[in-house]
């Protein structure tokens, strides 16, 4: 498993913000979403072929956030991803966003708990063993 958290960094852009200027509280899960799959990703769970090839999908199943501090228009951020717990068809993600860095003010508290399905009858499936390990490259 990964013990420094995988970040990546978000800008804020006039669209996701509200009339005053602040982020839509909403659209911080949207940037904790991206986070999620670029993690995945770099561990080499590509999300296509997961569905394509193992008729497999990942669902999120409960959604969590802790609003600190707002975030604004402009602001640099950085939203991590880290693997809390691991059972055996769901595992709990823990996700911060930071603004200028981890070292920055913590804005968001949140963490997500998704599932491991088969796309076709939505039951749960044991996560492959090779599903949280880092990618060689």
């Amino acid at each position: 498993m990964t013990t420094k958290p995988f970040e990546l960094p978000v800008r804020v852009y006039y669209e996701d913000t509200d009339a005053q200027g602040v982020v839509y509280y909403a659209n911080y899960f949207c940037f904790m979403e991206r986070a999620r799959t670029e993690w995945l990703e770099a561990m080499g769970v590509d999300h296509i072929t997961m569905m394509r090839e193992n008729n497999r999908i990942l669902v999120v199943t409960e959604a969590h956030a802790k609003f600190l501090v707002p975030a604004r228009l402009g602001d640099s951020l950085v939203v991590t991803a880290s693997l809390l717990h691991l059972g055996r068809a769901t595992f709990e993600i823990e996700q911060n966003i930071y603004r200028g860095g981890t070292d920055g003010d913590l804005l968001i508290q949140g963490g997500v708990t998704a599932a491991y399905l088969n796309a076709d009858t939505m039951k749960p499936k044991r996560i492959p063993s090779t599903f949280f390990e880092e990618d060689p490259s």
